[in-house]
C-alpha cells in the first residue's frame, strides 16, 4: 500500500524507516531521562507510550517520587514549549485558560478588549498537584485536553499542536483535596503508578543528587516530527481478533450488562467504557512500533490494560473491604480471558507496509 504523499517542501519518509525512526528516538529519549532519573524504566516507558499515543498522562505516587522532575526532563528531550501549572485551592480557571482584559489605545483614546493567553497555550503542560484544586478549576483543562481549543467568552482560540497533558497527583493526601470526577479522568489515556525505587535505584539516587553533577539534556524530537510519528502509529495494522480481545477486556468490566465474571460483580461498581477499548487498541499499536514492530499483538494489549484501565473500573465496598485493587481485577480479568495467537500474520510474513489510518 502506497505511503502517504508528503507535504511541500518535505522528504518522503517510507514507513519502514519512519518505525525505525521512532525505535530510535524511543531509545535515546530513554537514554537522555536517565542522566536524570534514576531507574523507574516501566514508568518512563509507559510515558513515551502515551506521549506517542497522543494521550495525556496521569502520574501518582507519593512525594518525592520525580514526578515532576520526570515530566520536565521529558520535556527538555522534546523540543517543545512547556507550562507547569502548580494547581492550589485558589487556583482560577482564567488562571489556566487566559483572560481578556482591558487595553487602551494611547493614540485614539480607544479601549479594547484583548485576550492574554494562559499556561494552557503550550505544546506540554505539567498539571502539578490536580486534585488540589476544586473541580471548577479542574474543568477548565477538559475543552482543552479533548477538542484542542480553550473558549474564553464565547470566542474560541485553538491551541498548537502536539499537545500534551501530563498529571501529577500524590495518593496520600486527602485534606484540602478534590478527586477528580470520573469524566475528567476518562480523558487521561493512561494512569501511571510510580512506586518507591529499589535499595540500588535509591543508592544511585543519592549519589546523582548530593554531588554537583547537572545533566545537559539534548533535545530529540521536534513538534513537527512528533506529529508525524503519532501519525506512523495510527496507520500500524491490527487483526480484528486482537481488536476483540482489547473489547473483551473493557467488556468484561461492566457489571451492569452482559455475562460478566462472578469477581465483577463481586467487586466493581462500573466498569470501562469505549474509550478504554479505543485506548487499549492506540497503546499496543504504540508499544508495538516503539519495539520496531509492525503489528499489534495481544501481549501488547496486555502490557497497557493495567495503565488503561485502573482509573476506569471503579470497585465497591466489598472490594475495599477485602483489599482488592483495580490492578488485581485487571491481573484476574487477563487471566480469565486469556490471550490467544494473532492472526495479524500471513504465512508467516510481516506486514511490508503499514495500513491506512483508521485500520
Amino acid at each position: 500500500m502506497a505511503d502517504a504523499a508528503p507535504a511541500e517542501g518535505q522528504v518522503q519518509m517510507s514507513d519502514k524507516e519512519a518505525v525505525e525512526k521512532l525505535k530510535n528516538a524511543f531509545h535515546k529519549i530513554k537514554t537522555e531521562i536517565a542522566k536524570v532519573i534514576v531507574g523507574q524504566d516501566r514508568v518512563v516507558e509507559e510515558l513515551l507510550t502515551c506521549v506517542f499515543a497522543r494521550g495525556h498522562c496521569l502520574l501518582i505516587g507519593v512525594p518525592g517520587l520525580g514526578k515532576t522532575l520526570m515530566i520536565r526532563t521529558l520535556a527538555q528531550t522534546l523540543a517543545l514549549s512547556f507550562s507547569r501549572i502548580q494547581f492550589t485551592p485558589d487556583l482560577m480557571p482564567s488562571d489556566i485558560t487566559g483572560t481578556e482584559v482591558i487595553q487602551e489605545d494611547k493614540a485614539t483614546g480607544t479601549r479594547n478588549l484583548k485576550f492574554i493567553k494562559g499556561p494552557v497555550f503550550a505544546h506540554l503542560i505539567l498539571a502539578d498537584e490536580i486534585n488540589r484544586t476544586p473541580p471548577k478549576t479542574q474543568a477548565a483543562l477538559l475543552e482543552a485536553m479533548q477538542e484542542y481549543q480553550v473558549t474564553v467568552a464565547g470566542t474560541k482560540h485553538t491551541l498548537a499542536q502536539p499537545f500534551f497533558v501530563l498529571a501529577t497527583q500524590n495518593p496520600i493526601e486527602q485534606e484540602g483535596t478534590y478527586p477528580l470526577p470520573e469524566a475528567q479522568l476518562d480523558r487521561f489515556m493512561f494512569n501511571i503508578l510510580i512506586d518507591y525505587p529499589t535499595e540500588e535505584e535509591e543508592l544511585g539516587i543519592m549519589k546523582l543528587t548530593t554531588s554537583t553533577y547537572n545533566a545537559k539534556l539534548e533535545a530529540v524530537l521536534s513538534g513537527e516530527e512528533i506529529m508525524q510519528l503519532q501519525d506512523i502509529v495510527r496507520r500500524v495494522p491490527i487483526a480484528d481478533n486482537v481488536i476483540r480481545y482489547a473489547m473483551e477486556l473493557a467488556r468484561q468490566t461492566r457489571v451492569h450488562t452482559g455475562n460478566v465474571p462472578d469477581f465483577i460483580k463481586q467487586w466493581v461498581s462500573w466498569g470501562a467504557g469505549p474509550r478504554a477499548s479505543q485506548y487499549l487498541i492506540l497503546g499496543a499499536k504504540a508499544r508495538a512500533v516503539l519495539r520496531g514492530r509492525y503489528y499489534v499483538s495481544t501481549e501488547d494489549i496486555i502490557a497497557v490494560a493495567h495503565p488503561v484501565l485502573r482509573h476506569r473500573v471503579i470497585t465497591n465496598f466489598s472490594a475495599e473491604a477485602e483489599g482488592i485493587t483495580t490492578d488485581k481485577i485487571v491481573d484476574k480479568l487477563i487471566e480469565t480471558v486469556g490471550p490467544y495467537e494473532s492472526k495479524t500474520l500471513k504465512d508467516g510474513k510481516l506486514p511490508k507496509v503499514l495500513g491506512p489510518q483508521g485500520t
